[in-house]
């Protein structure tokens, strides 16, 4: 799904590393800026540096999760059937 604006803030944040591992190109295009990849690493720099996170744009990849990975893996999740039964 493309978003109509250029998203911003921790929208960015969360939009860039749900997508990082499709790469910079596809990323930037989900979050808003189409193929304006250098204005997305500018923007997502911007606000790593905002919410104290250390990062370097160039590689987008180090967004991505130990827990997506393994989800990626096909590893196993274990939860419980529903929120009352904790």
């Amino acid at each position: 799904m493309n978003t109509p604006k250029n998203l911003t803030g921790i929208e960015l944040i969360d939009c860039a590393k749900a997508n990082a591992k499709d790469g910079v190109e596809k990323a930037a295009q989900l979050c808003g800026y189409g193929q304006d990849i250098k204005l997305f690493q500018q923007k997502l720099q911007q606000a790593c540096d905002e919410k104290g996170i250390s990062i370097n744009v160039d590689n987008i990849s180090v967004l991505i999760t130990n827990q997506q990975l393994i989800k990626e893996e096909g590893g196993i999740e274990i939860a419980p059937d529903t929120a009352s039964s904790l």
